[in-house]
Parts: structure tokens; C-alpha cells; sequence
């Protein structure tokens, strides 16, 4: 029970007597009225509420699902980019080293030349000797001559290994180029939608200021803004009707996503676990979620800029707490409405679909 709630209370007990007994009168009358409306809802309403329930569910699962894949793929991309960084190094690698055996080569190939020129000098000189040493000298230059054909064979080969690393250094350079051009894109598009995500929060607590210590709290996490919105500041206690100060709220915060048309909008509704006791059309904390969310959806799109696409109603009921539910503390924190503003990511989903 609140402060001013308490207050009413001992001022209503300190009443006289005649007072008291008129309330208790009037009381049961009112209760009465109360219940005949209720029941005049009918289940054609109950139906709507479920269908529209599957929907919103089935879309939060399809988000995800999204979500998950987009990591996936992102992680993807990196992998293949990391891959081919390696690659790319080792390449460049093996080309020095053949470079430099290519150099060692050519060395050997020129001593070897000089080699072979300074035998025909000597066989020339020798051919007036004697038959013995001129045979001898014969024999070395033949082999000088084999050895040269050998290092003049690897020299060519090598040369030809060395073209074809640099051919595929070339491809191997271009495709890492365009990998990393692809994954700068990918970085500057999650930038612009932290960017926008900064921006809108701030929009956002421009819009709402002066209503945070009021039961509003906005908070920036995975790449979306979550207003969260105390049952207080909204809802009467078992009510899914919003009040004037909860309009107010609501229409300053649809004209800021009147001019932010790249923000998609879900809804969600969440209660305690003390079960629900009322009657009529809702039956338990389920439905008075669901309810909930829709109504704040509706007032939402009061202003005529908001495109109906943009936006999904969902109730969690008492399935996904802040607190713990065992203090009053606990389940006022609880008892929320939560409007999360998830940029578009089309640009990103262009990009690796592509890929």
C-alpha cells in the first residue's frame, strides 16, 4: 500500500459512525455494477486476445530466430576474413622464401658458368698434354656441364613456382581485400546503429524528462532501448485501462517515434505471481498482460504518423521478473510495461545476404 493510500485509510477510520454505515451500504451496490459489467464482455473478446497473443509470440520467436542467425553470419564473416588473413600471410611468407632461393640459384648458376668457362679455358690449354690429363679434364667438364643443365632446370622450375605463388597471391590479395572492405561495411552499418540507438535514447529521455522518478526507467542494452514503465505510472492495481498521467507518457513518447520511422516497436506486458482475481474477459495474468500491452499500443498509435507495422503487443505475465516476487519491493518491481525500440537492420541483412 502506498503513502497516500495509507493516508485515505486513516482518514476514512477516523469518520463517525453514520458514515462508516453508508459506505458499508453502498459498497455491495457498487461491486454489484462492477461485476454485471464484466460480464458483458464477450468471448468473441477472449478469442481475439489469444489469437493476437500466438501472433505476437510467434513474431518475438521469428525475431530471435533473426537475431541468431545475423550472429551467426556475422561470425561467419569474421572467421573467413581471419582465414584468409592467414593465408595471405603465409603466402607472402613462401614468396620470400622463394624469392630468396631463387637468388641463391641464380648465384650457384653464375658460379657454375664460371666454372665451365674456366675448364674450356683449361681444355684448351690442355689439349697439347697429354691424352690422360685431357680425358680427366673431359670427364669434369661433362659433369660441370650436367650440373649446370640440373641448376639451369631447377632455376626455370623455381621460377615458374615463383609465378605461380604471386598469381595466387595476387587473387588470394584481391579476395582479402574485397573480404575486408565487406567486414569495414558490416562495422560501419553496427556503428550507425549503435549511433542511432544513442540518439534515440536521448530523444527518448528528452521527450520523457521529469517522468524517470515517477516510475520510468530507460536503459540502452543489446543494441535496443527499453523503456520500462512501473504499473503505477500506467495502470490502476488489476486494471488494463491507462490513466491520464500514463497517456501523457505515452503520447510524448509516440511523437518521438513518429519522427524515428526506422525503429520497430514491441510492447510487453508483465505482472507478479499472485494470481490473478478478477472476472470477466480475464482470467489470470496472462491475459491482463497481453491486455495491457495492447491498450499501451493503441494509444500509441493515437498519433497518426506511427505506421500499425511498426509496432507488437506481447504479454510475459510473471515469466520474466526483475525481481524476486518474494517482497513487495520485488513484485511492485515486477509489475511493468516494457516498450523496447529495436532499430531496422534491412542495410545488414542486404549486405550478408549477398555475401
Amino acid at each position: 500500500m502506498s503513502a497516500s493510500q495509507g493516508n485515505k485509510t486513516a482518514y476514512y477510520c477516523s469518520t463517525n459512525h453514520t458514515e462508516m454505515k453508508y459506505l458499508r451500504t453502498l459498497f455491495p451496490l457498487i461491486l454489484l455494477t462492477f461485476l454485471l459489467q464484466q460480464a458483458c464482455v464477450p468471448m468473441k473478446k477472449v478469442e481475439e486476445i489469444k489469437e493476437k497473443k500466438e501472433i505476437c509470440e510467434e513474431q518475438r520467436a521469428a525475431l530471435k530466430e533473426e537475431n541468431r542467425k545475423l550472429d551467426e553470419q556475422f561470425t561467419e564473416v569474421n572467421e573467413k576474413f581471419e582465414d584468409l588473413s592467414k593465408r595471405h600471410d603465409a603466402l607472402k611468407r613462401d614468396t620470400t622464401v622463394q624469392g630468396r632461393s631463387l637468388r641463391l640459384m641464380t648465384k650457384n648458376y653464375d658460379q657454375l658458368n664460371d666454372t665451365y668457362e674456366l675448364l674450356l679455358k683449361k681444355n684448351k690449354e690442355l689439349l697439347e698434354g697429354n691424352q690422360a690429363e685431357t680425358s680427366k679434364l673431359f670427364g669434369s667438364l661433362q659433369q660441370s656441364q650436367a650440373d649446370l643443365q640440373k641448376q639451369s632446370d631447377a632455376l626455370e622450375q623455381a621460377r615458374l613456382t615463383l609465378k605461380d605463388k604471386q598469381i595466387n597471391l595476387e587473387k588470394l590479395t584481391s579476395e582479402l581485400d574485397e573480404r575486408a572492405k565487406r567486414v569495414e561495411e558490416l562495422e560501419a552499418i553496427l556503428s550507425r546503429k549503435d549511433s542511432s540507438v544513442n540518439a534515440l535514447k536521448a530523444k527518448v529521455q528528452n521527450a520523457l524528462l521529469g517522468f524517470e522518478n515517477e516510475g520510468l526507467s530507460i536503459e540502452q542494452k543489446n543494441g535496443k532501448v527499453y523503456v520500462s514503465l512501473d504499473e503505477s505510472l500506467l495502470f490502476a492495481s488489476g486494471s488494463y485501462n491507462v490513466d491520464k498521467k500514463g497517456k501523457e507518457v505515452l503520447q510524448k513518447l509516440g511523437d518521438v517515434l513518429a519522427n524515428n520511422a526506422e525503429v520497430n516497436i514491441l510492447v510487453e506486458g508483465h505482472t507478479d505471481n499472485v494470481p490473478y482475481n478478477g472476472s470477466g474477459a480475464l482470467k489470470d495474468n496472462w491475459d491482463l498482460s497481453v491486455k495491457r500491452a495492447t491498450s499501451v499500443v493503441k494509444i500509441i498509435l493515437g498519433n497518426s504518423k506511427i505506421d500499425a507495422q511498426r509496432l507488437s503487443a506481447a504479454g510475459r505475465a510473471d515469466h520474466a521478473p526483475l525481481a524476486s516476487n518474494d517482497t513487495a519491493e520485488g513484485r511492485s518491481k515486477n509489475r511493468r510495461t516494457e516498450i523496447i525500440l529495436t532499430p531496422k537492420l534491412d542495410e545488414l541483412f542486404q549486405i550478408l545476404e549477398a555475401n
